[in-house]
């Protein structure tokens, strides 16, 4: 399927410059990719794998309010902690860029005019939040007020951090500029919209029937988006941090961060393009170019849907080819949060664990989420290293190593007769290669690497199996026969190996003196000539002690003992209010008459609700808390006179009041023995 290409256009997923990265990031997009870049590469193909730092958007710039310093101050900081933990790691980037570059702005610059000439936009104006203090539209993540879902005060105008509930800045309820803390005001402005509506027919087209073999969660996220409808979708926004819109009228606008970001992958190639001195456009313009995403989950619709629009709009790009995104990875079964330190910093491990860069690949790598959540655990991470690393690939390859340098003085001996056991190892090296390049193809490392680690098995198996420390006493010749054979499986190793373990494969190839290169010969048993001189053999990875690990797993747990201790202090003290608001509020007890679970929504329930003045209905968030069954027929405490709001199609009217304990669990106010319904609460 891929060789009909010429070339090849890998992306990685653009990290966010207000953080370092982590081990998800890892495990989600960057070792998947380099492993595949480094297989294409040493198949001889015609490879450009570029990624940058993601520079724009609110997130920076509410880090950089967080910090006291400007929005590139965060940026410069974060983007060169980010580019040298890649390199150090061996991710091999062709070009590591950034979005706060000037080719990235005129080339994204370049690309909205382009489609605002073709007439691609919708111009609108609409109503949105202004704070007046502090003279400025707000975006979503500006706004910050109660979650209507679970009542976390601290909720964003486009997400609830604490029940993960997407928002709308219009759902939140008591609405405050993170700027002021004034109470927003709406205010009129104009932005543009590409109307996603326009492509859905020519999506479904693309994704729905031309790419049936993406995986199951990249295409099933994508028929789900399109059986859901797209909309017109904002490609602006109004900020100070951006690349400005390019267009008469927009002052004081930028590009929509999503807009913008993709197109770092392009001014990415531009960049390496210039530097190599060869022509960028093959790369992004020729069909015979295979363009590939490696993406985490989240980012699926942005890749998929969004971006080949933008590319489709434009006319004249190739679109993605596939878009193999992975599932997320958790740590210590507890999910990957930066907010909370919950997380293996990639710098840090560089600095506590040195010369295990290959040892985090290949435990990320074998433990890789390709299919469904997967968690990292420190215990994990030991076993691996000490279980198959060292005992099985370490192991194998010392032991050949050793033997030939104490038997035949570190040079290579020649084959004689070949037994069975000789054929079934020639036969597992023959294999070997093609199975490999099949799971690699196919997005499937986890099992590539699987494929690896068995022919080292293998090779493990072929040395205890004969027993040459024996036979040297009674079989000197058939010793010879399997050390070359043992010496032959290790150099394919190091052929093998490269893609998943770079740096290992590079001290093999010294030890063995041994130049090779690329795939054009693994499977052979004749890499290494008879007489070929092998160098002093040294271990090529060390046993992981308890006391490591153990210091790492303290590290955790520090963490999360200061996350509990944050989360168990009471909550402070709202604004102050006069007597005249607190009479305002009607609440009255109630008895809940029936229950269900609202479709789509993992947080709500649809309640009815007798409050003794009527029966009505009350959205609440209590999903992940109760069941349907232990909810009917208890009586609650109801704010019944909130106005009426619209949540996933239904309407609400009013608040079933809770209390929320430290743990983060749910109580509901009720009396303490059955009264009437709508006696009132003061």
């Amino acid at each position: 399927m891929p060789h009909k290409f010429k070339r090849y256009t890998i992306t990685a997923a653009l990290p966010y410059a207000n953080g370092p990265v982590h081990i998800g990031h890892l495990a989600g997009v960057y070792v998947p990719a380099d492993i595949y870049v480094r297989y294409l590469r040493n198949t001889n193909k015609d490879v450009a794998f570029v990624c940058g730092s993601d520079e724009h958007g609110v997130a920076i710039t509410l880090r950089a309010r967080k910090e006291g310093v400007t929005p590139q101050q965060i940026v410069d900081k974060y983007h060169a902690i980010i580019k040298s933990s890649f390199e150090k790691l061996g991710i091999s980037f062709d070009v590591y860029s950034r979005t706060s570059a000037k080719i990235h702005h005129e080339t994204s610059s370049e690309l909205f005019k382009n489609l605002y000439d073709n007439g691609e936009f919708e111009e609108k104006t609409s109503s949105q939040y202004y704070d007046d203090e502090a003279g400025q539209f707000l975006a979503d993540r500006y706004i910050i007020g109660t979650c209507p879902n679970c009542s976390y005060d601290q909720a964003y105008g486009d997400q609830c951090e604490r029940c993960g509930t997407s928002l709308s800045p219009d759902e939140l309820i008591n609405p405050k500029s993170a700027l002021s803390g004034a109470t927003p005001i709406k205010k009129e402005t104009k932005h543009w919209f590409l109307p996603m509506q326009n492509y859905e027919p020519w999506l479904r087209e693309y994704i729905l029937e031309g790419h049936k073999e993406w995986k199951a969660n990249v295409y099933g996220q994508c028929k789900s988006w399109l059986d859901t409808g797209l909309r017109s979708r904002a490609m602006t926004r109004d900020l100070d941090w951006g690349i400005p819109v390019p267009v008469a009228g927009a002052e004081g606008k930028v590009l929509y961060v999503w807009f913008d970001a993709p197109i770092g992958y392009i001014s990415a190639t531009k960049e390496w393009a210039e530097r190599k001195g060869i022509d960028w456009e093959p790369y992004w313009k020729d069909e015979e170019t295979r363009l590939i995403h490696f993406i985490g989950k989240d980012n699926i619709v942005f890749h998929c849907i969004i971006f080949p629009s933008i590319l489709k709009a434009d006319g004249d790009f190739v679109l993605p080819d596939n878009v193999p995104a992975n599932e997320f990875l958790n740590l210590e079964g507890d999910k990957i949060s930066t907010s909370r330190n919950w997380a293996v910093w990639l710098h840090e491990y560089l600095e506590e664990l040195p010369g295990k860069e290959d040892v985090l690949r290949y435990v990320l790598c074998a433990n890789a989420p390709e299919t469904k959540d997967n968690d990292f655990t420190w215990k994990d991470f030991q076993a691996r290293n000490n279980n198959e690393l060292v005992a099985i690939y370490g192991n194998f390859v010392n032991r050949a190593l050793v033997l030939t340098q104490k038997y035949f003085d570190g040079a290579l001996p020649e084959v004689g007769e070949l037994f069975d056991a000789e054929k079934e190892i020639i036969s597992r090296l023959t294999v070997a290669p093609q199975k490999i390049a099949e799971a690699l193809e196919s997005f499937k490392f986890r099992e590539a690497l699987s494929e690896f680690m068995d022919l080292a098995r293998a090779g493990n198996k072929y040395l205890a199996d004969t027993e040459p420390w024996k036979l040297i006493k009674t079989d000197p010749e058939r010793v010879k026969t399997i050390l070359n054979l043992a010496l032959q499986v290790a150099a394919n190793l190091s052929l093998l190996g490269e893609p998943f373990l770079p740096n290992t494969s590079v001290k093999l190839k010294s030890i063995l003196n041994f130049e090779g290169s690329g795939w054009e010969k693994v499977g052979s048993d004749d890499l290494l000539s008879a007489g070929h001189s092998i160098d002093k053999p040294e271990l090529l990875f060390e046993k992981i002690e308890d006391e490591v690990i153990e210091k790492q797993i303290e590290k955790l747990e520090k963490t999360k003992l200061e996350n509990e201790a944050t989360n168990s202090k009471v909550a402070p003290v709202k604004e102050v209010i006069n007597y005249d608001d607190f009479i305002k509020m009607d609440m009255r007890i109630s008895t809940i008459l029936d229950a269900e679970a609202v479709p789509k929504s993992k947080k709500l329930l649809k309640l009815t609700v007798d409050t003794g003045i009527d029966t009505r209905t009350i959205l609440s968030g209590i999903a992940q808390h109760f069941s349907v069954e232990e909810v009917i027929g208890r009586q609650v405490c109801v704010l019944v006179n909130l106005a009426p709001r619209k949540m996933m199609g239904i309407e609400s009217e009013g608040m079933i009041l809770m209390a929320e304990n430290s743990d983060g669990s749910l109580k509901f106010i009720a009396p303490p023995v059955a009264i009437d319904n709508g006696s009132t609460v003061s």
